[in-house]
């Protein structure tokens, strides 16, 4: 039976998928969810890590990750299955890990072994620290390169400590970068017509994240520090009490000041010394804030919502991620999107953020279970029946 692809746009590669946890699977489901053919190497996770990372296979966590998927099954520790492994590679575009760079090696899947099978891999790799240097072998862990990139320095409320963010951001943004890398190889193997060696770490795509307070420091030798909810030089930017709840409030500059304090009904705001400029609204942000605040606790989020975006102020509620879901923009983007499958359970997750006019992302294919495609991939793969048979019969696949 053929394969259905979530798009046509990568459709003619080929994306072999060693990844495990979280780094690695969200990389590859960038290349699944625009249709290329991913077949997930489901045996060498299991015969590596000692378990299936990422909780239990019909769970949120790995539905969210792995759909869009093939799997086969695979034991690469044996010579048998590292020969069917090094046989598919023949024909294959990308190969995908996340273990830490002494595995590869010792299981003969390093990059260097695979480009002589096939000179035009992409070979892309995620590591906690990279693939060298003197923290490679040490295991890397989200939180770990939260605080060691600096986001957990300027994370929370001032004086309140080091604190991490509420998702996964050094190991969602590595898998991120590395399917950018992906990319970027396969277009230029269109001019070189050769393969590539696409490296990134969780350390590496953290310190990237921390943007213009890294640019801070190293342009103007500036340490930022933690600004709680306040925007660290927009001001006022931040959280502010309505009625019935919070919202956000963000001001960019003079005129959105002005329009700012008009409709919230404090005009006197625009006059006062203290608040007349940015540097003065930097200085005495606290006193703007608490100003701003007994003018919001009047009315209700909603209210405020409303009238603020008629005046032209960027503001929006805070959602709980149920309420998110239910917000009517949410809905007209249609993010939330049910994947088919035939046993009729309940799988719906988060579609791509991009749409393509001609080759949009779709859920096509639930995630496989385990080993569910094996003989259907061998067999695409040039094995014969017989060939899968004994394969079988000596427990390699």
């Amino acid at each position: 039976m053929p394969f259905p692809h979530a798009s046509q746009a990568l459709s003619r590669f080929t994306v072999l998928d060693l990844t495990r946890v979280r780094s690695g699977p969200t990389c590859v489901r960038q290349l699944a969810d625009w249709g290329a053919n991913v077949v997930k190497i489901d045996a060498l996770m299991a015969d590596a890590a000692g378990e299936q990372p990422g909780g239990p296979r019909h769970g949120s966590d790995f539905q969210n990750l792995h759909r869009n998927k093939r799997a086969m099954a695979l034991n690469l520790k044996d010579p048998r299955g590292l020969a069917v492994f090094k046989r598919v590679v023949e024909k294959a575009d990308v190969v995908v890990e996340n273990f830490r760079p002494d595995v590869k090696a010792k299981l003969g899947i390093d990059y260097d072994s695979l480009r002589k099978i096939n000179p035009r891999i992409v070979y892309g790799s995620i590591s906690g620290f990279g693939q060298d240097g003197p923290y490679h072998k040490r295991p890397g862990f989200d939180q770990i390169a939260q605080g060691m990139g600096g986001l957990m320095s300027v994370t929370g409320a001032p004086g309140g400590g080091p604190m991490r963010v509420g998702i996964p951001v050094a190991d969602l943004t590595a898998g991120l970068f590395c399917a950018i890398g992906i990319l970027t190889a396969l277009l230029e193997r269109e001019v070189s017509g050769e393969g590539q060696w696409v490296q990134t770490s969780l350390l590496q795509a953290q310190i990237f994240m921390l943007d213009f307070q890294a640019a801070r420091w190293l342009m103007e030798k500036e340490v930022a520090k933690q600004a709680g909810n306040n925007h660290p030089t927009s001001i006022p930017t931040g959280v502010f009490k309505t009625s019935d709840g919070y919202i956000n409030i963000a001001t960019t500059g003079g005129r959105i000041w002005e329009r700012c304090a008009q409709a919230l009904g404090a005009p006197e705001l625009i006059t006062n010394p203290d608040y007349a400029t940015a540097p003065a609204r930097s200085k005495n942000r606290d006193a703007l804030n608490a100003a701003i605040n007994r003018q919001t606790e009047k009315k209700s989020t909603e209210a405020w919502v409303k009238e603020l975006n008629e005046a032209g102020v960027p503001c929006g509620p805070i959602y709980a991620i149920d309420q998110m879901f239910e917000d009517a923009q949410v809905r007209h983007l249609g993010i939330a999107q049910d994947v088919p499958n035939a046993e009729n359970r309940h799988i719906r997750l988060v579609g791509q953020p991009v749409t393509l006019s001609r080759t949009p992302s779709r859920m096509v294919a639930r995630p496989p279970e385990f080993g569910e495609q094996t003989e259907e991939v061998l067999a695409e793969f040039g094995f014969d029946k017989d060939e899968i048979a004994a394969l079988r019969q000596a427990k390699v696949v």
